[in-house]
């Protein structure tokens, strides 16, 4: 059967639509503008019809016969003086057509004085950086103008500049991490500091858009998050680099705000976690609402190396497996993890050859969390004891096939503690606090397109999953409910989050392991 052709309404629809609604367009601006007389006098038959309401309703009732009587003799007046109705309608009309114009204020085109000398100077900043004496034609120069570099601009109410668009020469090395970074640091300073600026470098057009970034929301309590098995939120971020939100609650209102969600289990590409951040930069407090999340699908171990007490909240919680403060226990807890993990994968490859499903006890994600793992290795070497993180081998190696998540955080002047595999196997980096362009790129492996702040609020850095982009990140508030500091909306927060109280599951284990042993040793005996 031969195929019949398309209709050209479906062939050629899209071209047809869109021409549509170009007439349409067309059409309702040519009406506006004939009939814009018609409507001004309309609006202004409106205004003195309300200015007549409101003059009668401001008379007193005392005098609403005098006035009456007044303006009947105006009319009668009017009626018998030759072509008297024809003035007074033409009177009425230009009385209508006067207070019915657009009384706005019309908005000076271009920039005034002050926004003139901002942009010039930023044009004269950038002349050594853009220009080379071989152009013949070019593009920045000394005593140049700048509106052929500035195609667009804004200004915030303070008079800086918020928005602006640079063009530069095909020439500039824009694919050199140093060249951007000099224009960026200049730019930068030349639009005022105290801001975060967004710096998008299109290098097929030649051009550079600058946007000052607002500030994240640093209001958000910890709360259950709606997302599914298998992923965390590490915080928010902003909307123009994900393409998700997550509807919250702040109190009695409700909205939405996009997440940077960080994605585990054997499916995952970056199945491990590394935080760094200065002292009370908020490490603590991310460690704190990961485990929340994580206690909702699976089985937390805690290990605190700085042993102040900020996770005494889930000892004894159902799903806390054993929350660890000293080298020695560390260290036993971290050995049962990396034979619970060898554990998993035989049991898990045992069930595949035999063509079974996994068993549940191997599909429960289970997560080290450590804090400062550093400090605990001092005392193990003051011991004579090996470091902790050696243990960290197997877990981290092979714990996406095992549904094992490991999360370490450090600080940075404790990074060389950090073993090579830490460093080698957590794929997922996040930064909190002031740090320098080095150091974020040293963690996170690329530099973040937006300036850093010299003071950041407790939570806010920035983070990676993997080789994606980096992404501002602000931590949700999820302090520690035992600390006297915390507000009681943000302690009743947490509180709710909280599993309830169970023996640990860990010390459960360990019993009857060390039961299932005497068995064995005395079964010969016998």
């Amino acid at each position: 059967m031969a195929r019949r052709p398309l209709p050209r309404i479906l062939s050629n629809g899209s071209a047809q639509i869109a021409r549509s609604r170009e007439l349409a367009r067309t059409a309702a601006d040519s009406a506006t503008d004939v009939l814009h007389p018609l409507i001004t006098i309309s609006r202004g038959l409106r205004r003195l019809a309300a200015a007549g309401r409101r003059k009668w309703a401001d008379t007193p009732k005392d005098k609403r016969g005098p006035l009456l009587f007044l303006v009947a003799s105006v009319v009668l007046v009017v009626a018998l003086v030759p072509y008297g109705p024809l003035l007074a309608v033409t009177s009425v009309m230009a009385a209508a057509a006067w207070h019915g114009r657009d009384r706005a204020p019309a908005e000076p085109e271009g920039p005034d004085e002050s926004q003139t000398q901002r942009l010039q100077s930023l044009y004269d900043a950038l002349v050594p950086y853009f220009s080379t004496p071989d152009d013949p034609a070019p593009l920045y120069a000394h005593g140049g103008d700048w509106e052929k570099t500035f195609p667009a601009y804004e200004f915030d109410g303070t008079g800086r500049v918020s928005h602006l668009v640079v063009r530069y020469p095909a020439y500039f090395t824009d694919g050199e991490a140093d060249s951007r970074a000099r224009i960026e640091q200049l730019l930068h300073a030349k639009s005022g500091r105290g801001r975060e600026y967004h710096f998008a470098w299109e290098e097929e057009g030649n051009e550079l858009t600058v946007t000052v970034l607002p500030p994240l929301p640093t209001d958000i309590a910890a709360q259950r998050f709606v997302t599914s098995p298998g992923e965390t939120v590490l915080g928010f971020t902003d909307p123009t680099q994900v393409q998700r939100t997550l509807p919250l609650s702040h109190g009695e209102d409700r909205r939405d705000v996009p997440p940077v969600v960080w994605r585990t289990g054997p499916r995952s590409t970056e199945p491990h976690l590394l935080v760094m951040g200065e002292p009370g930069s908020g490490t603590t407090t991310l460690l704190r609402s990961i485990a929340l999340q994580a206690l909702q699908y699976g089985d937390v171990l805690i290990v605190d190396g700085s042993g102040t007490g900020e996770y005494a909240c889930l000892t004894g919680r159902d799903g806390v497996l054993a929350v660890e403060c000293a080298p020695a226990s560390a260290a036993a807890s971290l050995e049962w993890a990396s034979q619970e993990t060898e554990r998993r994968l035989i049991t898990a490859n045992r069930a595949r050859q035999a063509g079974e499903p996994l068993p549940d006890d191997t599909r429960r994600p289970l997560w080290l969390l450590l804090d400062r793992p550093g400090a605990l290795a001092h005392l193990a070497a003051a011991d004579g004891r090996p470091d902790p993180q050696s243990l960290l081998q197997v877990p981290l190696r092979h714990g996406r096939a095992a549904n094992v998540t490991v999360v370490v955080a450090e600080q940075f002047d404790s990074a060389d503690t950090l073993s090579d595999a830490v460093r080698q196997h957590t794929r997922a980096r996040v930064v909190l606090g002031a740090a320098s362009c080095a150091q974020l790129e040293a963690v996170l492996g690329a530099r973040p397109q937006t300036t850093p702040v010299p003071v950041m609020s407790p939570g806010r850095g920035y983070a990676r999953l993997g080789t994606g982009p980096v992404h501002r990140l602000q931590v949700p508030a999820t302090p520690d409910p035992h600390d006297d500091a915390t507000s009681d909306a943000q302690r009743q927060a947490v509180l709710d989050l909280l599993p309830p109280r169970t023996a640990p599951a860990l010390l459960v284990k360990q019993e009857q392991e060390q039961g299932q042993e005497q068995e064995q040793q005395q079964e010969p005996v016998a």
